[in-house]
């Protein structure tokens, strides 16, 4: 069994490697690029953790792993032109670097490439993985649309914004998780107990990143704590700030939200000063601990040996404990 820094290596060297050798160059080149700016590369290194509960051939399973980290990335040129940002991991994004029209049709050609890659898996597991595989990629469109239906709204709840993370952001995570499991010939309660594992484990992770956005540590973080903030994004500490929020403390939310030209300093400082009055600090880390607690109690369950789990249980503390 390998460790997550193992994997991770593997992962990348076979990202580094694969070969793009159709025409025009000028489609291929920006997909070359998204996939060499790094990242966690966390939902490749969670399959290849998965099936290595059960068999110790991980490295047979990279296509099918890379496959996700490709559709992944797709998701984020596609996210990336939609938020209209400049930068994706400290680099200029696709559409600033090259246009629109090259990141839309270069992002199309990393969802094809991704469902190539996915098929290179055996003929018998070929209908279940494509079907798994389908049904998230829909469900992550779906939540892309929450997502952007709740920019419009200032009364979303709690509930429906777990739900828009559980399908933006956990599905995949989950069906990493999943596959991983089918890919080893795991048995059906194992691989829906690392489906539900993954769909847990990722509700903590976006609810993570939520936090880390507000409380983080720039130096650590990369970048500017309070991008949310500014920008105004319905996350867990904006919609539980405006739902438990007394007349004062919203009126004052309200006026940053729909105040156009404001000091950014002032405007992140105002508002985490109001998250700590309200609490959503607190209750933040609450639910983190909650859904992280749940994850690992499907992992528990899990009917392989303990010493199997080490790596995959390292991997999830290591996730969720970070600072950035």
């Amino acid at each position: 069994m390998q460790t997550s820094n193992e994997i991770l290596r593997l992962v990348n060297q076979y990202l580094e490697q694969l070969p793009y050798d159709r025409q025009p160059q000028s489609l291929y080149e920006p997909i070359k690029y998204v996939l060499s700016l790094g990242g966690k590369r966390i939902r490749p290194v969670l399959m290849l953790l998965s099936y290595e509960l059960f068999r110790d051939d991980s490295a047979t399973i990279l296509p099918q792993a890379c496959a996700l980290e490709t559709y992944h990335n797709y998701t984020l040129l596609h996210d990336d032109l939609m938020d209209n940002a400049d930068l994706r991991r400290g680099h200029q994004t696709v559409h600033r670097r090259w246009d629109a029209n090259t990141a839309i049709l270069s992002g199309d050609s990393m969802l094809v490439l991704a469902y190539e890659r996915m098929a290179q898996c055996s003929a018998e597991k070929l209908p279940q993985i494509l079907s798994l595989f389908t049904e998230t990629a829909l469900e992550i469109g779906e939540g892309q649309q929450y997502d952007m239906d709740f920019e419009h709204r200032n009364d979303v709840r709690e509930e429906e914004y777990i739900e828009m993370i559980r399908l933006k952001t956990s599905v995949l995570l989950a069906c990493a998780t999943k596959m991983g499991a089918l890919l080893a010939d795991a048995d059906e309660r194992d691989a829906e107990l690392l489906y539900k594992f993954g769909e847990q484990f990722g509700l903590a992770f976006q609810l993570q990143d939520d936090f880390l956005d507000v409380y983080g540590d720039s130096a650590v973080f990369g970048k500017a704590i309070g991008g949310d903030i500014v920008s105004n994004k319905k996350t867990f500490m904006l919609i539980n700030a405006l739902n438990r929020a007394d007349d004062r403390q919203r009126a004052e939310l309200m006026h940053w939200i729909s105040t156009e030209n404001f000091d950014r300093q002032e405007k992140v400082e105002a508002v985490t000063r109001l998250y700590n009055i309200i609490g959503v600090d607190r209750l933040a880390q609450d639910r983190i601990a909650h859904y992280f607690d749940e994850s690992l109690k499907y992992l528990d369950a899990v009917g392989v040996a303990e010493e199997r789990k080490k790596s995959l249980r390292d991997y999830a503390h290591e996730m969720m404990f970070r600072k950035s």
